[in-house]
């Protein structure tokens, strides 16, 4: 597997979570991966991105000082710390792995199974 979504699960609002993507070592070694998310009868979205070697990140709006990205290099593991959850995040998590700094889901050629985020109370 090269790519591995874990740590969905079932939320009350205003709860934390953490999601976790974990990498085989050839899929970790591109430049860039992201968290992406696809709510019911929506269009998938970006969420947050992490450039593997500087750890520079970006966020979508909807997200920022919320969610927080973040990698373990020798883990091959990329997380994203859910705090304050809303209803609205209930969604499909997906992490890829690309070679741009973008948050355009067609820039990532590789792509994990989700992981369902649903908050609900």
């Amino acid at each position: 597997v090269q790519l591995q979504a874990s740590g969905g699960g079932l939320v009350q609002p205003g709860a934390s979570l953490t999601l976790s993507c974990v990498a085989s070592w050839r899929t970790y070694s591109s430049s860039v991966i992201g968290w992406f998310r696809q709510a019911p009868g929506k269009e998938r979205e970006f969420v947050a991105l992490i450039r593997r070697s500087s750890g520079t990140t970006l966020y979508a709006d909807s997200v920022k000082g919320r969610f927080t990205i973040s990698r373990d290099n020798p883990k091959n593991t990329v997380y994203l710390q859910m705090n304050n959850v809303k209803y609205e995040d209930t969604a499909v998590y997906s992490c890829a792995v690309g070679s741009s700094f973008s948050n355009s889901g067609s820039d990532y050629k590789i792509w994990g199974q989700g992981t369902q985020v649903t908050v609900s109370s």
